[in-house]
């Protein structure tokens, strides 16, 4: 990696992680720029116009025929006897920070080795490769909240689910928007009422930053781990905006 780098993974996960370390110093990701500077400008807590439509069950059954003829794929919608409807949805994993997993589990020892550690729970961390996307099957009146839970037992993590919130992407005028899901929202409703385009919605999972962190549900480590990592992001911030004020200085004195 370019000596500007300071990224650390392990050795096995080399092959999936993607970095371009070739640009210069202050220079990042110009999709992940511009979507955080519209976020801000974004009320999350705003109901979605999805959300306000209420739908009978001879109009859900002519949405999920409209939706099915617009897909280009075999993720069908399905009609239920009961009322109810299953379907897919595509959730995109942007996560900043490391999530935990369990630790690879050894064989059993040998009669002259050492007995396992009884109650000990082992874990390890690693960054989610950037542009991670997991399809889902799920029920009309699975929860938002419930996809989180499903998508942490898909890649066995086992950080408590209410660090992560599931959002509502959607583009309009070249602007994007982000909504954060209420736990008990239905994103296959959602999905069903927007249609197939993901310009339209799409779903993304990220660290609920919502300023009601509960830091009593971290562990000690993760605690010290979170603590590296701000002062290593304060000090990248810092890095960013000198760099960024010295090139105007340097603009100024030039037209001067």
């Amino acid at each position: 990696l370019s000596p500007d780098c300071s990224f650390t993974c392990h050795y096995r996960c080399r092959a999936l992680v993607r970095l371009d370390c070739s640009g210069p110093p202050g220079a990042s990701d110009e999709d992940d720029g511009d979507e955080q500077v519209l976020e801000k400008d974004t009320n999350v807590d705003e109901p979605s116009e999805w959300e306000k439509t209420e739908l009978d069950q001879t109009q859900v059954e002519q949405r999920i025929k409209e939706y099915n003829s617009q897909i280009n794929s075999n993720l069908f919608m399905s009609l239920n006897k009961d009322g109810s409807y299953t379907g897919f949805i595509k959730v995109q994993l942007k996560l900043v920070r490391p999530v935990s997993v369990p630790a690879a589990k050894r064989g059993p020892a040998g009669q002259g080795g050492r007995p396992h550690t009884q109650g000990v729970k082992r874990r390890t961390s690693f960054y989610l490769p950037k542009g991670t996307v997991k399809h889902l099957h799920i029920l009309s009146h699975t929860r938002a909240s419930e996809v989180i839970d499903a998508l942490l037992r898909k890649f066995t993590v086992v950080d408590n689910p209410r660090k992560f919130a599931l959002f509502e992407r959607s583009e309009k005028d070249e602007q994007v928007y982000l909504r954060k899901l209420g736990d008990e929202e239905q994103p296959l409703r959602l999905r069903l009422l927007a249609g197939p385009s993901e310009k339209v919605l799409s779903f993304v999972l990220k660290e609920n930053e919502t300023g009601e962190v509960n830091w009593d549900a971290f562990t000690l480590p993760e605690l010290q781990n979170f603590l590296r990592i701000l002062q290593r992001e304060e000090e990248e911030h810092v890095r960013r905006l000198r760099y960024r004020y010295a090139r105007c200085r340097q603009k100024m004195q030039e037209a001067l």
